[in-house]
């Protein structure tokens, strides 16, 4: 429960964050191109730490980990916060706090993901991650819709609040207790570093697991566009933004809920590709909506499917890794999402450049229905894997 608080928490400052930024950086330049750099930078830190990170989560105490995290983003939200209050915010130093998020988050996804396993036992890994997610979820349906409404007051009021809820969300996993044997020490190597890479790439379960998210959400996601949408195409201001980015995880909050109580007990594999393409047909339905309440119902829709897929392709993960390799596993998952979310949002920005927003969201849509299709002829052991249990 330490854990969930403290992810309820970091993960509500998190959205928070990202609303601010995203419009601070809108309000400042009006560029589609910026907000897509917003999220490249973010993601370059995790690709070229991935190795690193996994390698240190591997070797010391993952709560600690976590913890060091957390302060540092209450250091980046109050820089954030002093800089809109003294007028030297810029689009450089917006461009530089992403690329300390992108450092920062390298190292704390890997350690918050190898966590869970070593709190619940197997057999109910699949429920925990959903009650896991459910938290999340909550906290990503409020966090947007709060920091849009605390905008009004000013930027730097919302800012400040990331940085104390940042520093809750530190002192909760600080004070986690687990059963933690520390690992063997080994020296960095090239063997070391690789292991969890060499580990994912000869098991095409993982492999398709871990690849899916990121080609389907790279394609599909338009969260970077959001702002665009919110004000160019549904006219609404930064109450409006704040409901968009919370439609998601509405979505995702819901199906969370219905996963808790009902596990997925089998044909895994075929629910999670559905599910994509369910996600990119709800993306083709954003893309083309002209109302505010459609839009809103096609991203609640977009929500619910990727939860189902989260929570199917997460246990799959975590089931197949032995506790010795999770820090490196999870850092190399962590680059799949990181990409599938940050350098997605580049690819938004980019497309929508050339694009549109509305053409660049309905490539996006048409390529995860690909993707869901294709996957199912090049991972044919995740497509026919049928129980979520664990396995080696």
């Amino acid at each position: 429960m330490r854990l969930w608080f403290s992810r309820l928490a970091s993960t509500s400052a998190n959205q928070m964050l990202m609303v601010a930024v995203g419009w601070q950086m809108y309000e400042l330049t009006g560029s589609a191109w910026d907000l897509g750099l917003v999220g490249l930078l973010q993601f370059m830190p995790a690709l070229m730490l991935v190795l690193v990170a996994g390698h240190v989560v591997d070797q010391f105490h993952r709560a600690r980990i976590a913890a060091l995290c957390m302060l540092a983003q209450v250091v980046i939200a109050t820089t954030l916060a002093l800089s809109t209050h003294q007028h030297w915010a810029s689009r450089e130093l917006l461009l530089l706090i992403s690329v300390l998020l992108g450092t920062v988050k390298a190292f704390q996804m890997p350690a918050q993901q190898a966590l869970t396993p070593a709190l619940v036992p197997s057999d109910v890994l699949p429920r925990a991650l959903a009650f896991s997610s459910m938290g999340s979820q909550a906290a990503i349906v409020a966090g947007p819709a709060l920091g849009g409404f605390i905008y009004v007051a000013g930027v730097q009021t919302v800012y400040a609040v990331c940085a104390a809820l940042f520093a809750l969300a530190g002192a909760l996993i600080n004070g986690l207790r687990y059963d933690h044997a520390p690992a063997p020490s080994r020296e960095m190597s090239m063997a070391t570093l690789m292991a969890g890479v060499h580990f994912v790439r000869h098991r095409p379960v993982v492999l398709g697991a871990i690849s899916l998210d990121l080609f389907a959400v790279l394609l599909g996601g338009a969260t970077a566009l959001l702002p665009i949408f919110a004000r160019d195409i549904l006219h609404a201001g930064p109450w409006g933004l704040g409901l968009l980015r919370a439609s998601p995880a509405a979505g995702a909050f819901t199906m969370s809920l219905l996963l808790t109580r009902w596990a997925i007990a089998r044909h895994a594999g075929q629910v999670l590709l559905g599910a994509v393409a369910l996600y990119g047909a709800a993306t083709l339905v954003f893309g083309l909506s002209t109302t505010f309440g459609l839009s809103m119902s096609a991203l609640i829709v977009a929500g619910a499917a990727d939860m189902v897929s989260v929570v199917i392709r997460q246990s799959l993960v975590q089931l197949d890794t032995p506790d010795d390799m999770r820090g490196r596993v999870s850092a190399v998952n962590s680059v799949f999402i990181g990409a599938s979310n940050q350098l997605g949002e580049f690819e938004s920005g980019a497309t929508a450049a050339l694009l549109g927003p509305v053409g660049s969201v309905l490539l996006g849509g048409v390529g995860t229905l690909l993707v869901a299709g294709l996957w199912t002829r090049l991972f044919r052991p995740l497509a026919q894997r049928d129980h979520l249990r664990y396995s080696r």
